[in-house]
């Protein structure tokens, strides 16, 4: 073999050494089995072309070509010229899965799917340097320089993954890239002869006058090796997110000490709340009755510096078998003992433990640490959650308002401490506090009327698309433009409440997840919450629930003012009609779990047609051929009525009790979906009502404020099918009307014409009409015997 083609091989498996480092990015590993035939192939075709031999830039537009053509028939050989040669729609396809790979890399977490797109961008990028690589060490002969493409590769893949093994994927890519170096080396010197050879050859020597040169190459490297992997050991690692997929371990010691530092979970949370394809993160089982408060907390950010809220550095201990009783609370409050099991995935790795607060007792296996001010576990060097299951005693603290409201004034140090607020904090966030809450009779007063405000009165939308916001005027500005996510509500609200001299901080965490036939809870990526918890002397530290559509509020914050999220039960739905409206059809639009509520019947009042016979004669003429041809022209509009019709019984008035709310919720839900399949828009009844929304707003490519409508209705249905005292929502039906106008904007006009006079849900009654006639021959057949004569009776 010549040396150029010694030296091509070296440089192809340089570049794969180096590609070994995306591995950990994603979940499978058979990308690469393809890269490795297609960089053989972009090597032979500059091997071939230097060997002709073809003009240097002339060879790596050869490679460029062939590159692109092979990409082309992996990626888009259905929209290419005979499968390979790439033209218009083949580039345009490209262009669409790089888009994809660029949104998949920003929502999925690591490791990913290998979605196409994903693949498209790891195969691509190290073709790419692939191409640049053999470029620069073979065509140019220029090994040296060839290091920076692949620096660059194995960077991006350093940057992503954190884990245990990344010295092994450091090691791999410095090996090729050592080898490399050296296989250059070897081919000058065997161009040079025995200039540096210095004793002549002897017939026991194989190497010839290279030898010394080579073997100090080779120590070089060895020992440039070793540093650059021992080096880094002695250095400060960065802390990972709260929310993040992989993490490192925090504070020195053995577990007896140490401290923990500050981190920033907003990026990651609000990357968790954003991504489309939902993957679950926990599974829950627990022994508490009342799912809707298993609230699982990572950690508590109690240092407010007037622009975000992070943790401060608190001393950590080793794990005690039992941990103190929460601080300020009373024996008078009422509490019971919860025990859970949790469980999580094997690609979640977290170095805060997710627990129910407050926990009384872990039972885990590993290396963990206690912070006995927020009664948090924390990874002890490296330790994280990834595929544990562990055992948790906590307590399900029940206050009364009563009681929150007697509480009386906290302990000055504690008081001192958690009611910090920065002199650069706007002075527009204390004026407003104290605005809403004017006229409270004390602190827990003004708590409520705080949490009433952002979630039910004050006019703000939840959208996970806003940016969390830097400086001291973020908190200002979401008070004005009244849009965001938890992050916001949360800080908002307890930034506020320290100005009125409420001890307050923020927890992180998930929020209640959705309930399972099997008993346990999925907890997924989108359950990713973050919620103000505020300190009343006697209970401790109370949970508060600002974000409106997230979560649950409390039990002992639901007020009977104006501002309360519940209903009025003597008044009808928000913007319905107070018009009686017909009953809906018991089969048509019942769906099973309204036949499970038992709902299916409205007790709305039903209109009766009372057609009295007419005149006899030739009037009886003229009004027979009046009714036929009014049959032939509503004949193709009769699926347009029918879903007039059904769309106003399901958004209609409704029963103001708790099964006629019940069953309202539901309609609202049916008639959303069967709206969204007009447009296009498939229902996937295997989907919980959360991830169905999600699905929804995603491929109707709907707006803010259409898609909370969504999310509205979704919630109210989970409300309705898991949680075990439901609470009435209002305004369903103005959500899902807004959501249908929304959802015929984003379609052309054929589809919206399509949608309105021949729907694909008025399937349902061709399904509808099926079961009865199925249902009448069962019937027929089961009272065939009951007609027969009995064996041996005389005619």
């Amino acid at each position: 073999m010549s040396g150029r083609a010694r030296l091509a091989l070296c440089a192809a498996a340089a570049t794969l050494a180096a590609a070994c480092a995306l591995l950990p990015l994603v979940d499978r590993p058979t990308w690469l089995l393809q890269t490795m035939l297609l960089v053989a192939v972009q090597t032979g075709v500059g091997a071939a072309a230097r060997r002709v031999p073809l003009a240097r830039p002339l060879t790596v537009a050869a490679q460029a070509l062939v590159t692109l053509m092979l990409l082309t028939l992996v990626f888009a050989g259905k929209q290419a010229i005979a499968g390979l040669v790439p033209g218009p729609d083949a580039f345009r396809h490209l262009a669409d899965l790089l888009q994809q790979g660029s949104d998949d890399v920003g929502q999925y977490a690591i490791p990913a799917p290998l979605t196409d797109g994903i693949k498209l961008m790891l195969i691509g990028g190290v073709l790419v340097i692939g191409l640049l690589v053999d470029t620069l060490a073979v065509t140019f002969r220029s090994a040296a320089p060839a290091g920076l493409p692949l620096l660059a590769l194995y960077s991006v893949a350093a940057g992503l993954a954190h884990g245990g093994a990344d010295w092994l994927w450091f090691l791999v890519a410095a090996a090729g890239y050592l080898m490399l170096l050296l296989a250059e080396g070897r081919d000058r010197l065997a161009q040079w002869g025995r200039v540096f050879g210095g004793a002549p050859r002897t017939p026991g020597d194989a190497e010839g006058g290279a030898t010394a040169p080579v073997r100090t190459g080779r120590r070089l490297g060895a020992v440039a090796l070793g540093v650059a992997l021992v080096v880094p050991l002695a250095l400060p690692a960065m802390q990972g997110g709260l929310l993040d997929a992989a993490g490192t371990g925090v504070g020195p010691g053995n577990g007896d000490g140490g401290t923990i530092s500050a981190v920033n979970p907003l990026v990651s949370l609000r990357d968790s709340l954003n991504v489309d394809n939902d993957r679950q993160v926990l599974t829950v089982r627990t022994s508490s009755g009342d799912l809707s408060d298993m609230y699982l907390r990572i950690v508590s950010l109690d240092d407010f510096d007037g622009t975000t809220w992070k943790p401060s550095q608190r001393h950590i201990v080793g794990v005690p078998d039992a941990f103190p009783t929460p601080a300020g609370l009373s024996p008078r409050v009422k509490r019971a003992t919860v025990k859970s099991t949790i469980t999580a995935a094997d690609w979640y790795a977290q170095d805060w433990l997710p627990m129910p607060y407050p926990p009384t007792g872990v039972r885990i296996s590993g290396k963990w640490r206690y912070e006995p001010v927020g009664m948090t576990l924390v990874g002890d060097h490296g330790q994280n959650t990834r595929g544990q299951t562990y055992r948790v005693t906590s307590l399900d603290v029940q206050p009364t308002a009563q009681q929150l409201s007697d509480a009386p004034q906290p302990p000055a140090a504690l008081k001192r401490e958690y009611t910090k607020v920065p002199s650069q904090l706007p002075k527009v966030v204390a004026r407003t506090a104290r605005e809403i809450t004017a006229g409270a009779a004390g602190h827990y007063d003004e708590a409520v009327k705080l949490q009433d405000y952002f979630a039910v009165s004050g006019g703000f939308q939840y959208d996970t698309q806003v940016e969390v916001g830097r400086g001291p005027d973020a908190i200002a500005n979401f008070l004005k433009k009244k849009q965001g996510f938890c992050v916001h509500f949360s800080f908002a609200m307890a930034a506020m409440a320290r100005t009125l001299g409420i001890p307050a901080r923020v927890a992180v965490g998930f929020a209640p997840g959705t309930p399972q036939a099997d008993g346990t809870v999925a907890v997924t990526l989108k359950d990713a919450h973050a919620w103000p918890e505020l300190y009343f002397e006697g209970i401790g530290w109370t949970r508060f629930e600002p974000t409106p559509t997230r979560g649950t509020a409390p039990s002992y914050t639901q007020s009977d003012t104006p501002g309360s999220s519940l209903p009025d039960e003597a008044l009808p739905s928000h913007g319905s009609s107070s018009a009686p409206s017909a009953a809906p059809s018991p089969s048509d639009s019942c769906t099973a779990q309204l036949h499970k509520l038992g709902s299916c019947d409205s007790p709305a009042a039903a209109v009766a047609v009372d057609n009295s016979g007419g005149s006899s004669g030739h009037w009886l003429w003229y009004a027979l051929i009046g009714l036929g041809a009014l049959a032939l022209l509503a004949l193709p509009l009769s699926p347009l009525l029918w879903r007039e019709r059904l769309r106003g019984v399901r958004l209609g008035a409704h029963a103001r009790t708790e099964e006629g709310a019940a069953a309202h919720a539901l309609a609202a839900w049916q008639e959303l979906t069967d709206s969204a399949w007009d447009v296009g828009i498939l229902p996937d009844e295997s989907l919980t009502p959360r991830k169905a929304a999600a699905r929804i707003v995603r491929l109707g490519h709907l707006d803010a404020t259409a898609a909370a409508s969504v999310h509205r209705v979704a919630d109210a249905v989970e409300q309705v099918l898991f949680a075990p005292r439901p609470r009435p929502v209002a305004g369903l039906a103005e959500d899902v009307r807004r959501v249908i106008a929304a959802l015929h904007d984003t379609v052309s006009g054929r589809t919206r014409l399509r949608a309105r006079f021949a729907p694909r849900s008025a399937a349902r009654v061709l399904w509808a009409v099926s079961a009865r006639w199925a249902a009448l021959r069962s019937r027929a057949v089961a009272a065939r015997p009951t007609l027969r004569k009995p064996s041996g009776q005389q005619g």
